[in-house]
């Protein structure tokens, strides 16, 4: 049976991953890996990650299940981060909150259900996208349509052009969109923005289905979600898929929810029991020693401070870094304008170059990016950001 298998491709990323790691140069820069990097290139645990795990190691007496809707304190903490208290008793029993695998656990679990509420549905998706959406989502035979998002001349979202088309989209479909930190883009939605896609959505009745993987990381963690929490107040339903894979450096741990606005109470007794029977089928218990890390951190103001603290750390680090970059590029003398990159939110953003441009700077100064000219912003510290401005001069002088 199996020597009817064919190879597939490699992941883009990872395959630029193992090819970085191969690479002997000792100015080789990796830029296309989506995780956090500090000031000396790695990926450290959080301080308050480090405390809550050695009080969950001393106090924990049992490694039963939790249940496939995973711990119950985690899901509701996980809903106040994102929704807020006072949004959250206000949707009372027409909200729930499911404990998952990481966001992609999420993203697979909402894209069961969706199958199960509508499996003629069509997912929108911005073009561009986080490159794993399509796989996780269609991997439940969920159908895709694109929208206009951004835009590669101006560097900034094509917004009449993407409600032109959500204009468009019939009721029964849903429109998947970035909470914030757009990924691969890092160009956000403004309020006024977002206040004209919940108007459109309700005038045509489509559903919205949320993917925030980065809150904190852009410019707050309340402000990141102001457009998620307008849509939960706004629209009859919603989907929410979140991680901490991000903002608590929770990588692998794969510590994720969905989260599920109903039109109501009743319909959401009945949305809870296909979720539930949706993550049963899937992988049966969610992991529990990320949500146990998550939900000890919130309860504990003490660890709570020091978690903020450093998550502002990390989001300045990038907002810092972003300035940093686009100073030293028109310091090199480049005449291309870059500034669009001090604009954006999160870790990534595009460069704008060509793939001859991305080849020569892989294969001749070890700088690894995707074909799409995306980076990863905290992938640049002080110890390289010379040595790629100079590259990248190099090249864009060729």
């Amino acid at each position: 049976m199996f020597q009817s298998l064919q190879a597939l491709p490699p992941d883009p990323i990872l395959g630029l991953t193992a090819a970085f790691k191969a690479d002997a140069n000792p100015n080789k820069i990796d830029l296309g890996m989506g995780v956090y990097k500090d000031g000396v290139g790695n990926t450290p645990i959080m301080k308050a990650v480090k405390q809550a795990e050695k009080i969950i190691l001393q106090s924990q007496d049992s490694k039963t299940y939790v249940g496939p809707n995973g711990a119950a304190d985690y899901n509701e903490t996980i809903a106040k981060l994102i929704l807020g208290q006072d949004l959250l008793r206000n949707l009372s029993k027409r909200r729930v909150t499911v404990q998952t695998p990481g966001g992609c656990g999420g993203l697979r679990l909402a894209a069961e259900f969706i199958s199960k509420a509508n499996a003629e549905a069509t997912v929108w998706v911005s073009d561009p996208t986080w490159a794993n959406h399509k796989p996780l989502i269609g991997s439940a035979g969920l159908k895709f349509k694109s929208y206009p998002y951004y835009d590669q001349e101006s560097h900034s979202v094509k917004f009449v052009d993407m409600l032109k088309i959500l204009q468009q989209v019939p009721q029964g479909d849903l429109v998947l969109l970035h909470g914030c930190c757009h990924n691969p883009s890092g160009a956000d939605l403004s309020p006024e923005q977002w206040e004209a896609v919940r108007d459109v959505a309700l005038q045509q009745g489509f559903n919205v289905f949320i993917d925030l993987a980065y809150q904190g990381m852009g410019t707050g963690l309340e402000e990141d979600v102001y457009g998620v929490r307008l849509l939960a107040e706004s629209l009859p339903e919603l989907i929410i898929v979140s991680s901490c894979s991000k903002n608590f450096g929770l990588y692998r741990e794969r510590t994720g929810a969905v989260t599920l606005v109903c039109d109501s109470d009743e319909s959401c007794a009945t949305a809870s029991t296909v979720l539930t029977a949706a993550a049963r089928a899937n992988y049966s218990m969610p992991p529990d020693h990320g949500a146990a890390i998550v939900q000890l951190i919130m309860s504990s103001p003490e660890l709570r401070s020091s978690w903020e603290e450093e998550l502002k750390d990390i989001r300045d680090r990038i907002n810092r870094l972003r300035s940093q970059f686009v100073q030293k590029l028109k310091d090199a003398g480049i005449a291309r304008d870059f500034s669009f990159i001090e604009n954006e939110k999160g870790m990534f953003s595009f460069l704008g170059i060509n793939t001859g441009q991305i080849k020569t700077l892989i294969e001749k100064y070890s700088i690894y990016l995707v074909d799409s000219s995306r980076i990863n912003v905290a992938s640049i510290n002080d110890n390289n950001i010379d040595y790629l401005v100079s590259s990248l001069a190099e090249v864009l002088a060729e």
